[in-house]
């Protein structure tokens, strides 16, 4: 049986490799977008997808190359980390996120109990996301999703995220009359991939519709998620640090792809000035990131450094973004500081 799952998960990403290297070759520029949704509409069918989904979600679909302007412009890729924090977790967003959580104080409370995921938390990743709800996108996601699947950079992962979108809208899981969000096809209060929806989304309130826009549904969902891909509540996140000149460079990790060189805590004291967390397990296994190496012109290259834990890497699986994962946790002890 497993291996049947197998064969039949790997029969449908070479589906979509192949789907996916051909377009590259045979559509360079935008002027074949048409033809690219013929082709994709194709591989839909070939998934299951039924006739109806195809001719309801893509019949207005569009090429939109603002979508790849943003792409290309994030900013994980110019910002350094004392300004990306500091845009994302500041009085204001604490003040914000305060007065969601006094209006829906119960609600969330019942969540952080039965899913055992801290409250501040989930407010630190729905303020970073979507400040509260306030900033949720206009994009139609169709489209976005098309335009990046259509695009070469990463469309292997966005083919398949459309791919699964119109599977949930098949199944009625999603109503494709609401789906309007960021550019890279995420929606509702915690910004959610279709991917994710599939596989942690839930409705929590029992309405036989899963809304991410709505408290309820959202909070849950999150929780739900960040709990299933190892967030502990008794472990730290990250901790700043200074480093000795001595440190060897391969501990230095500057991507968020993959934390390499990890040792236990003990193991990089002696790299470390004036580390002053004596009440934590010295056995914990960590990474160093050094996230502006690399990237921000004329950074140092041991500042800002980090001593980064297992849930930082949870935030991580979330969203593959050094700063992102680090602004989250220090928007996170805010709210713990205030709650």
């Amino acid at each position: 049986m497993l291996f049947k799952k197998m064969a039949n998960l790997l029969k449908k990403l070479l589906c979509i490799v192949i789907f996916t290297l051909y377009n590259s070759q045979a559509y360079p520029n935008t002027l074949n977008f048409e033809q690219w949704l013929k082709d994709f509409k194709v591989l839909a069918r070939s998934e299951g997808i039924s006739e109806k989904t195809i001719n309801k979600t893509l019949v207005s679909v569009k090429f939109i190359p603002k979508v790849i302007e943003y792409d290309r412009y994030q900013p994980e890729f110019y910002e350094d980390t004392k300004t990306y924090i500091t845009k994302r977790a500041n009085k204001f967003k604490i003040k914000e996120g305060l007065s969601l959580y006094q209006s829906q104080k119960n609600l969330i409370n019942i969540i952080e109990k039965n899913f055992n995921i801290e409250k501040e938390l989930l407010l630190a990743l729905m303020g970073i996301e979507t400040n509260f709800g306030k900033y949720l996108g206009k994009m139609d996601i169709i489209s976005s999703l098309a335009t990046l699947s259509f695009d070469k950079r990463r469309s292997v992962f966005f083919t398949n995220e459309l791919l699964i979108l119109l599977k949930l809208i098949d199944k009625k899981i999603v109503d494709p009359k609401i789906l309007y969000g960021s550019w890279a096809g995420a929606f509702g209060n915690f910004q959610f991939m279709p991917s994710t929806i599939k596989n942690y989304a839930l409705d929590y309130n029992k309405n036989l519709t899963i809304e991410l826009k709505s408290i309820d549904d959202s909070f849950a969902s999150a929780a739900n998620y960040i709990k299933k891909v190892g967030w502990n509540n008794k472990e730290p996140c990250f901790y700043k640090v200074e480093l000795n000149e001595n440190i060897p460079n391969k501990y230095l990790n500057t991507s968020a792809q993959k934390i390499m060189n990890k040792k236990k805590l003990s193991f990089f004291k002696k790299y470390l000035k004036n580390f002053k967390h004596d009440d934590i397990n010295e056995n914990l296994i960590v990474g160093i990131i050094t996230p502006d190496k690399d990237i921000v012109k004329n950074s140092k290259k041991l500042k800002p450094a980090y001593i980064v834990f297992n849930n930082y890497e949870v935030i991580l699986k979330w969203n593959r973004s050094l700063r992102f994962a680090l602004a989250v946790c220090t928007l996170k002890d805010e709210f713990k500081n205030e709650i």
